[in-house]
């Protein structure tokens, strides 16, 4: 086994207190207009949720930062590129907490750079950047560290969502073993993406998003 799988696992453990299980990213908008409403429609959802914002916004920025593109500039990308509030609210609330976290447990000399240009001001601290600085000083190679990233976003959302429809517990295992292939498919899109791709996702996405901030009821922060 290599040395960096079981920290890996913990890395992207559903139990990792990040705040996750607080967010919905944009679903619980689609719930309340009645557009997500089972199994079905909650994995059409997720699949375009996967191809497009954890794509071009999360993903690409993994790999830019494994590229070794500036972090500080990657920051800033994704600060700009997260128009709806919430969820760049989010990115920022899971990323901190993230940041802490791996201080505690998975210490290196390029997760204290990040948080020391977090501390300054210099940068916001984002969810997948933080993943991708532990990660990497962690010796996960890209693919993996895409592949575990992006299947942990889909597996809390789809914790959510079965709290949130509801869907059974059965269904939830479904819709994540079909979303396999829809993992593996952003893998690849992500491998042939270019800096200018960055943040090129749904409008419908985003509008969702916004429109969740003056959502009557809910029961998720984003």
């Amino acid at each position: 086994m290599s040395g960096y799988q079981l920290a890996l696992q913990q890395l992207v453990d559903s139990a990792l207190p990040t705040g996750a299980f607080a967010h919905s990213l944009g679903f619980e908008t689609y719930i309340e207009r009645e557009l997500v409403l089972d199994e079905a429609s909650f994995g059409r959802w997720l699949a375009a949720f996967v191809s497009q914002q954890l794509t071009y916004s999360d993903g690409l920025a993994v790999r830019l930062y494994y590229e070794e593109v500036d972090l500080g500039e990657l920051d800033s990308l994704l600060s700009a590129s997260l128009l709806p509030r919430q969820v760049r609210e989010a990115s920022l609330k899971t990323g901190g907490r993230l940041l802490e976290i791996g201080a505690e447990v998975f210490p290196s000399p390029a997760l204290d750079l990040y948080r020391e240009l977090v501390t300054t001001g210099r940068a916001a601290g984002h969810q997948p950047l933080a993943f991708a600085v532990v990660a990497r000083s962690l010796g996960v190679p890209l693919q993996e560290a895409l592949a575990a990233y992006l299947f942990a976003t889909v597996t809390s959302l789809t914790q959510n969502a079965v709290r949130a429809i509801p869907l059974g517990q059965n269904a939830g295992q479904r819709v994540l073993r079909k979303a396999h292939d829809d993992v593996a498919a952003a893998i690849a899109t992500i491998a042939h993406l270019t800096a200018d791709d960055f943040g090129a996702v749904s409008p419908g996405l985003e509008i969702s998003q916004m429109r969740h901030e003056r959502q009557r009821a809910r029961m998720f922060m984003s």
